[in-house]
């Protein structure tokens, strides 16, 4: 370090071997409900760090490095107040903020269809899932059914964010870690999934798809029998994923550079991620077997979703035990796998008929061709537009999640039956599974923080509501 003087040898700087477990990691051949990502044995690590901690408590030798909130590996503004002792992170204290929007209060001044354009802002990466999520909570609120073809094309959707998100994650954590590569394969597929929400919605970054009761338009190709969605679903779901899934495996998987990297680094037991409240690849990577997809199904999730009995779409949870930064990635590529199964069952079962519910009451808006064919319609539209009129939500509460790429994304909304919200509150994966970061990071290299955020996908607009 230019300008540091030190009394005697340098601390924390000692000649160290690469990590050991270089072993060959598979998947379980069992596919059972919830299954388990196993390690090859003889897995070990030489990075338990709990005794560094306890023996180096002397603070004099140690400098503070601020890392971020402008630093590329962040990938966001994020910022690490990191003290050293040499290359070793002997407290980690994360400071968030810098990109506070006010999202939360925005709710109380926008109506329920008008808050869409705010949640999608949250986690841009897989902005469909946000969107999703707020309006199934409003929906429960007003206490509205939406209809089957609704319920499959939220059900592809959210499987095609998930999919966006996850793909993200692994990329751009091998970009972090030297292999570029990966991070072409993973944005290659991104860019036509991109095209896909801007066939769905119009939009390819912020889509705003989602009403309530429904969505903000049927498919472009509804009268011609969803054939050209289900074109571009299906080369997704059974080439372009698929080759980009198994590219970066064949890259990352038995990559040794990539495992030293990963091995061993940011290790979170299964009591500690319940204790901490971690939920998605954060917790199953760490052996909790939850995923409200299961534990409270919803949309396509849940059995009778037609009304006429059909079964819930039928899918494996990846678990695994280790809990490092190497097996979270593992869990995401294989819920990237696990997605496109899902939509596999649905593509080809997308009902005909209406994808709004028109209700009686003055809660959904009601599409173009009736607002300009029916008296009905108009009223209905002008009923819920004009400033002095608009929604009557009941005086009540209501909480409702969903299982988003990165944990459970919830809303908590307050009504006190006017046209918008008292209160809204948001539950965001990102901010409680990042409050894990200092543990995860300290008693680590500083090179390992770079793996350690790359494992937890944080989305700085979730933290900074």
């Amino acid at each position: 370090m230019i300008g540091a003087r030190w009394a005697g040898p340098r601390p924390g700087i000692r000649c160290t071997p690469l990590r050991r477990g270089r072993g060959d990691p598979w998947l379980a051949g069992e596919r059972s409900v919830p299954y388990t990502i196993r390690p090859a044995e003889g897995y070990t690590v030489d990075a338990d760090t709990t005794g560094y901690l306890k023996e180096h408590v002397d603070t004099g030798d140690r400098w503070v490095l601020n890392f971020g909130p402008q630093h590329p590996a962040t990938h966001t503004t994020l910022r690490l107040v990191l003290e050293l002792d040499g290359e070793r992170i002997a407290r980690c204290t994360p400071h968030i903020g810098y990109l506070h929007s006010g999202f939360e209060k925005l709710g109380e001044v926008l109506d329920y269809n008008q808050y869409v354009t705010i949640v999608s802002r949250m986690d841009y990466l897989s902005p469909i899932a946000n969107d999703i999520c707020w309006h199934q909570c409003v929906e429960k609120l007003f206490g509205i059914g939406i209809t089957p073809r609704c319920k499959v094309l939220r059900t592809i959707m959210a499987e095609i964010a998930r999919i966006q998100n996850h793909l993200l994650c692994v990329g751009a954590a091998g970009l972090d870690l030297n292999a570029f590569t990966g991070f072409i394969y993973a944005f290659n597929v991104r860019e036509k999934i991109y095209d896909l929400v801007d066939y769905v919605s119009g939009q390819r970054f912020h889509p705003d798809w989602t009403r309530v009761g429904g969505l903000m338009q049927d498919l472009p190709c509804a009268g011609r029998g969803d054939e050209t969605f289900k074109a571009m679903v299906k080369n997704l779901i059974y080439k372009e994923v698929p080759e980009a899934v198994a590219d970066l495996e064949n890259l990352l998987n038995r990559n040794r550079i990539f495992m030293d990297r990963t091995q061993g680094i940011g290790v979170l037991t299964k009591d500690e991620a319940i204790a901490w409240s971690m939920t998605g690849p954060m917790a199953r990577a760490s052996g909790v077997r939850r995923d409200l997809r299961k534990d409270s199904p919803y949309l396509c999730y849940a059995d009778n979703w037609d009304g006429d009995g059909a079964e819930a779409v039928k899918f494996s949870v990846p678990v695994t035990e280790v809990g490092d930064a190497y097996t979270r990635y593992l869990v995401r590529c294989e819920e990237i796998k696990q997605s496109c199964k899902i939509i596999e069952q649905l593509i080809d079962r997308i009902p005909q008929g209406p994808v709004d519910t028109f209700a009686d009451g003055k809660a959904v808006k009601p599409n173009k061709k009736d607002v300009y064919g029916s008296i009905e319609g108009l009223i209905q539209h002008f009923e819920l537009i004009m400033t002095n009129r608009g929604w009557k939500a009941p005086v009540a509460e209501c909480y409702d999640g969903v299982e988003t790429a990165n944990g459970e994304l919830g809303y908590y909304i307050v009504a006190d039956g006017g046209p918008r919200p008292w209160r809204v509150k948001t539950r965001p994966p990102c901010f409680i599974n990042y409050q894990v970061v200092a543990k995860l990071a300290e008693g680590h290299l500083l090179s390992d923080i770079v793996a350690v955020i790359g494992s937890i996908n944080v989305v700085a607009a979730e933290l900074d509501r």
